[in-house]
C-alpha cells in the first residue's frame, strides 16, 4: 500500500474536523499516525482502508 494515499486519506479525514486548510498536527505525528494505519492494515488486510483511517485519526483527536 502507498504512504501517499495514507497520508491523503489522513489530511481529508482532519478536514471533516477543521475548516482551515492548515493541518492541526506535526509532520512527526502524521508519520507516527501512517505507520499505525499502515500497521492496523497488514495486520487485518480485509479491513476497508477508509475505517482505519477514520478510527486511528479519531483516536488521535480524542486522546
Amino acid at each position: 500500500m502507498e504512504k501517499k494515499l495514507v497520508v491523503k486519506m489522513i489530511k481529508n479525514c482532519f478536514k471533516q474536523y477543521y475548516e482551515t486548510d492548515s493541518l492541526p498536527i506535526s509532520e512527526q505525528d502524521m508519520e507516527l499516525l501512517t505507520k499505525r494505519i499502515l500497521q492496523l492494515k497488514e495486520g487485518e488486510p480485509k479491513a476497508d482502508l477508509y475505517e482505519v483511517v477514520n478510527d486511528v485519526v479519531y483516536e488521535f483527536l480524542t486522546n
